[in-house]
């Protein structure tokens, strides 16, 4: 394999070429990749079409385990037989696109807040990779903030006021405020967990911001300030400067990193034109392959 990347954006975010995800084995070749991940947070891989299966396999080589306490496990029964298969589409078991009250599009609504996936589980989500299977011809795209560059460009008072702070994420909470609720026994599969606010990348070295819309509150502050704050943050960190916008194009797979970047899905009419997505989140341990 020779792994070239090209820059997509001035901070973070580049295309890879010379590589074909389903056969790519080789420790070189795998680390690699990863180093291009700690650079870039955000690597765009065109025309790779991968199966199921082959995205399982290859994101158990690239990073081991992989998540499945997601909230659309605890929501519906996966379509695609595994829950480390994400449905991030808008098309029901019957083949058709969903109603627009159908539960599973309004808990896949809550995509298009910014957010990080898997962060209100321990360990929580390193690694996703998102594979197009079917794209609107407009819209429906997927934008991503650095929030290595984010932190980089906090003034000194804000960086002292978030240096140390844990924060509680939740995806019942980040749901709740769009008016999804679960049911007691789906907030039972879905407690959340504990984050530090800001974290080192082992990979790279370098600060970043771990925001989410699934943060209900600071662990040590009141809830009205805490959330003030976390208002605050994110609006910075979502400054124009600060986003890569990616147009998905059939037989794309992202991947980037969770614990440096945040992502939302941008607006379409999804109930009409069909989009399929799948994705797959890797956990956030020791790796144990090459």
């Amino acid at each position: 394999m020779s792994l070239g990347l090209t820059s997509l954006h001035p901070l973070f975010v580049a295309e890879a070429s010379g590589v074909e995800l389903r056969s790519c084995h080789d420790p070189d070749d795998l680390a690699a990749i990863r180093r291009g991940m700690d650079e870039h947070a955000v690597l765009v891989f065109r025309d790779q079409h991968l199966s199921h299966q082959e995205q399982l396999a290859f994101a158990e080589r690239f990073d081991g385990r992989i998540h499945r306490a997601t909230s659309a496990a605890a929501v519906a029964k996966n379509r695609h037989g595994d829950e480390g298969l994400t449905d991030i589409g808008n098309v029901g078991d019957d083949g058709q696109v969903m109603a627009s009250q159908d539960r599973r599009r309004m808990n896949n609504l809550a995509n298009r807040l910014w957010h990080t996936d898997a962060s209100f589980v321990e360990p929580c989500g390193r690694y996703s990779l998102l594979a197009a299977k079917v794209v609107p011809a407009e819209g429906a795209d997927t934008e991503y903030a650095d929030m290595r560059a984010a932190y980089d460009s906090l003034d000194a008072d804000l960086r002292r006021r978030v240096e140390g702070q844990r924060a509680f994420h939740s995806i019942v909470h980040s749901r709740s405020t769009l008016g999804f609720e679960f049911s007691d026994a789906e907030r039972q599969r879905l407690p959340g967990a504990v984050q530090p606010l800001v974290r080192t990348i082992p990979g790279s070295g370098r600060k970043a911001l771990y925001l989410a819309s699934h943060i209900a509150h600071l662990v040590d502050w009141p809830v009205p300030e805490s959330r003030l704050l976390l208002l605050e943050l994110i609006e910075h960190a979502t400054r124009a400067q600060f986003v890569y916008r990616h147009k998905w194009r059939e037989g794309d797979v992202v991947i980037w990193d969770n614990r440096c970047t945040m992502h939302r899905g941008t607006r379409f009419e999804d109930t009409t034109q069909r989009r399929e997505l799948v994705r797959t989140t890797t956990l956030d341990l020791p790796r144990a392959i090459a």
